[in-house]
């Protein structure tokens, strides 16, 4: 009798316990291992580039963030447009190549203020540097990258209006391929100088924005560093020393930009004075770049560590 009740209770147990065991299906749902080829630093850094280059623009974003790019974008197009229709009308250059990259340095300003702040405090205020280190990319190509999609999109914006311009004197010069020729070879000064312009408002632009990743807080230092330099510099030009007022454009990058083309590109340099200080100022552009570069790796080296 006792031997029956045991064996009546194990059973019990036994079913008990079978239709208490968790069930499962696995469904196959044709997830499968990656077996292509695994990309590298190259990859990525062009990967970082071209969406930098594309954010400059607020190309595969809202329409919101278009507005203010597109809109620099229009009104230097147009410039260019109108210079080359008057020159065409008139049979007179209104506004060299060079020139026009002067005429739209305030346009330069706000368009570094607005873009070195979404290129990289974005990324600094959402936390994402890890997720970026965790891959096959070294620190410095993050703000390389940024700096060289900031630099292309700055030359872009001074280089292709230039290139209207071109396209439009070329064809009304009346003197044929040596006309053409000719307007070719002030065309290039022009866009060495949009490069000199790209290069130093980039580098000390995104430097600037590297520090906070609030844009607002980004787009206001920017501005700071190149609007509040100009005055410095005017007051130092009507000093009573020559050498002083020749040293001046060495304090506003806009004025050291012009300086530096006035010495190495013969350019007008919108009434900067620099002398015989030419070489001080090339010297000075490329050891302020090279600063910034700098300072902006080291920047990196220590965020998000």
């Amino acid at each position: 009798m006792s031997d029956r009740t045991s064996r009546s209770a194990s059973e019990s147990v036994s079913r008990s316990t079978s239709s208490s065991a968790p069930t499962g299906v696995i469904h196959d749902i044709g997830y499968q291992r990656y077996t292509g080829p695994r990309l590298g630093r190259r990859q990525v850094f062009g990967a970082l580039y071209g969406h930098g280059l594309r954010t400059a623009f607020g190309l595969g974003r809202s329409a919101k963030a278009k507005i203010f790019p597109w809109l620099i974008v229009a009104i230097v197009v147009v410039v260019a447009a109108g210079a080359t229709a008057v020159r065409t009308q008139i049979g007179q250059v209104v506004l060299s190549y060079p020139d026009f990259a002067n005429s739209m340095s305030w346009l330069v300003i706000f368009f570094v203020a607005v873009v070195a702040p979404e290129l990289v405090s974005r990324d600094l205020r959402s936390g994402v540097l890890p997720l970026y280190f965790s891959r096959p990319l070294p620190r410095a190509d993050y703000p390389l990258a940024k700096l060289a999609a900031l630099v292309t999109a700055l030359w872009l914006l001074l280089g292709a209006p230039q290139v209207l311009m071109f396209v439009g004197a070329a064809f009304t010069t009346g003197d044929g391929l040596r006309g053409a020729w000719n307007e070719l070879l002030d065309l290039l000064p022009g866009l060495l100088y949009a490069g000199i312009w790209a290069v130093v408002f980039a580098s000390i632009g995104l430097l600037v924005a590297s520090f906070t990743g609030k844009r607002a807080f980004a787009a206001g230092g920017v501005v700071a560093v190149f609007l509040m330099t100009i005055p410095v510099g005017g007051t130092l030009t009507i000093m009573p020393s020559e050498t002083v007022n020749e040293l001046a454009g060495l304090v506003s990058p806009t004025t050291l930009v012009q300086g530096t083309g006035r010495w190495a590109l013969n350019t007008e340099g919108m009434g900067v004075q620099i002398g015989n200080l030419g070489p001080v100022y090339g010297l000075y552009t490329i050891a302020l770049v090279g600063l910034c570069v700098a300072l902006l790796l080291a920047r990196y080296r220590k965020v998000a560590s």
